[in-house]
């Protein structure tokens, strides 16, 4: 039996000798490497908290003993040291989630996938187990280097500096290769002093003894402060979390499970918080992971375990188009510049940075700083293209609406992955965006649905230099194209195939059939498209619109509703709130009493599954619209 079928909750992890513990992350990562393989998932991150992550459970108790994971795509080692064992169906309907889950495990906390988070989660549970009174209870928090450049999380740790009474470790899993660990026993010594209270207290007493002196005494007492805070600056880069009054631990080999655990337990020790910096090899122990250098191991589809390569090619999708398309708008506009929150690759910017590299901002993990550094660029004469995953605006929604669009700031916002994106669960649906956008004064926003529309979306959105813009693309391979048969003020009408299945009119003379506008926004007008073609062989006038810009609501698309008996939307957002429902709205205030319907997501976090499962689970199929309209029709 293989050591690792033994573990089945974090106390078999304590009571493995030191030669076992190497043993179990040797299995750990074969196991990874078979398993992700097949089924995708986050793979270089948890190759790299190997070592970290069993020694954590091997000093700590979860879960009287709280661990956060920040972003919590590095929490695979810890759910197998929890028992959680079954990845076959890893990130799918019914399976394990990618992220920790309450619904999974008791040693699961923070579900929330959003970066630059962990550190404020440590800080609450913390103080709230001052206030209970549950001294013996300590929180660790695990955060990245990247995850640093946030803005949250240093709002934390300078909340987190102010008190010396949360048993609290901040554990940095520093994968950047900034620094090289220090090892050994010098090491071990300097970690020991700094966190003694003993040592504290000394220092405690000098300040006392040699400032009564007076400015001899507080000359000598600094000279010795200043020489102390020098020495360590040499032999460890600590500095910079200590002038915040927070004890650092470290650099620690985060791959030497002794020497971890050495530092937690002084961390541990300490009764106060304290910084045990572990420097990690993203990737370690799979060679195509170590070698890569485009960060490609960090999330993976099926690959071939033994080369890293994917099973099957990726077809063209909606970012590579946006990739294209930015870098021939750039070289069409010297003012245009990119920004991107630490995702340069994955948003589809990185030719535009080999393009035009001083044009290119990478402001790290810090979606507030990206929205508002805009505005000031577009105030000085740049016209700044933000791009990020649609679920991330969601942290910047307030610098969206003060500082870009208060100030009539022309930014355009690029939302990658909107609508259902499925398999990473709820905190990645980007399903929120135009239901909270809608009430920004002066905001456009643009759903294309295929690559045309999205080209010639981009080059319309850069053209606004008053107000912002938003174009917004789903996950995955493009569409083929949908022609537009007709357009209306800038609203396109689709073709609806000639049904040879329509049903009869009873009679000698049929009535005029009924007019029903279905609505399809972005990616859901070829649904719409199918739902007009189904309704046509019930003997249904039906009309297909699809306005790439959607928001404002297009007066054309509201004098649409007043020609017709019947109007659906459907949508890949949230449906209260939405698209769907500002278009009734704006149909009632203009006098109009045809009735709206509206479909589209619940306002509810979804577990993950595909996206084919969730439209089907939310009623939002060609079929399931096909079935609302003639229900509709029925009870009128």
């Amino acid at each position: 039996m293989s050591l690792l079928r033994t573990i089945t909750s974090p106390e078999d992890v304590h009571r493995l000798t030191p030669r076992q513990t190497g043993e179990l992350a040797a299995e750990i990562r074969e196991f990874l490497v078979e398993s992700v393989s097949r089924t995708g998932g986050h793979l270089g991150p948890n190759l790299g908290v190997v070592e970290l992550t069993i020694a954590m459970h091997r000093v700590f108790s979860s879960p009287v003993d709280t661990f956060v994971f920040d972003t919590g795509h590095q929490s695979y080692v810890h759910k197998l040291l929890t028992g959680r064992h079954d990845f076959s169906a890893l990130r799918k309907r019914g399976g394990m989630s990618g992220y920790p889950s309450r619904a999974e495990s008791e040693h699961d906390v923070v579900e929330n996938s959003h970066a630059s988070t962990a550190l404020s989660w440590g800080d609450g549970i913390a103080k709230a187990n001052v206030v209970r009174g549950l001294d013996d209870r300590h929180v660790v928090a695990v955060i990245g280097d990247g995850a640093l450049t946030g803005g949250m999380a240093w709002e934390a740790l300078n909340n987190i500096a102010e008190s010396q009474d949360r048993r609290l470790i901040l554990v940095v899993n520093d994968n950047g290769r900034s620094y090289s660990p220090t090892i050994g026993g010098l090491a071990h010594h300097l970690s020991t002093l700094r966190t003694t209270q003993g040592y504290e207290q000394f220092l405690d007493w000098g300040k006392r003894t040699l400032t009564r002196s007076g400015a001899p005494g507080r000359f000598a007492y600094e000279w010795l402060h200043g020489l102390k805070k020098g020495l360590k600056d040499v032999v460890a880069p600590q500095g910079m979390f200590e002038d915040l009054g927070i004890k650092y631990i470290g650099p620690i080999d985060g791959h030497d499970i002794e020497a971890m655990e050495h530092a937690l337990r002084r961390a541990r020790a300490f009764g106060a918080p304290v910084i045990v910096h572990a420097i990690t090899e993203k990737g370690r122990g799979y060679t195509p992971a170590e070698q890569d250098v485009a960060d490609r191991f960090h999330a993976v589809g099926q690959i071939h375990p033994e080369t890293g390569l994917p099973v099957a090619p990726s077809r063209f999708g909606w970012t590579k188009v946006f990739a294209d398309e930015i870098v021939h708008i750039g070289r069409r506009r010297s003012d245009v510049v990119a920004i991107t929150a630490a995702m340069l690759e994955p948003v589809g910017l990185k030719p535009f940075s080999q393009a035009f590299p001083d044009r290119t901002f990478d402001v790290g993990i810090a979606e507030q700083h990206a929205a508002t550094s805009a505005a000031g660029m577009a105030f000085a004469g740049l016209h700044p293209v933000v791009a990020v995953y649609a679920t991330f605006l969601n942290r910047a929604f307030d610098q969206v609406l003060m500082d870009v669009a208060l100030h009539k700031a022309g930014v355009t916002f690029v939302l990658d992955r909107a609508g259902i994106t499925g398999d990473d669960g709820a905190s990645h649906n980007g399903m929120w965006d135009m239901a909270m956008l809608r009430i920004v004064p002066g905001l456009r926003l643009a759903a294309p649905r295929d690559e045309a529309t999205l080209r010639s979306a981009l080059r319309e959105a850069v053209d606004v230099d008053d107000a912002p813009t938003v174009v917004r693309y789903p996950k995955g391979a493009l569409v083929d194209p949908i022609e537009a048969v007709d357009t209306v003020d800038g609203v396109d009408l689709l073709a609806v195939p000639a049904s040879s299945t329509a049903v009869p009119g009873k009679g000698s003379a049929p009535a005029a059939p009924r007019r029903v506008l279905l609505v399809g926004i972005g990616s859901m007008a070829q649904t719409a498209i199918s739902a007009g073609e189904a309704l046509t062989a019930h003997g249904l006038a039906v009309t297909v619109a699809s306005p790439t810009w959607v928001l404002p609501v297009p007066s054309p698309l509201v004098k649409l509703v007043g020609e017709h008996d019947l109007v659906v939307t459907i949508e890949d957002g949230v449906a209260d709130g939405g698209v769907g429902a500002l278009l009734a709205q704006r149909a009632t205030e203009a006098g109009m009493r045809t009735p709206v319907h509206t479909i589209g997501l619940p306002a509810v976090f979804l577990d993950h599954a595909s996206r084919d499962q969730v439209v089907t689970e939310q009623r939002m199929t060609a079929a399931d619209v096909t079935r609302d309209v003639l229900s509709a029709l029925t009870r009128d």
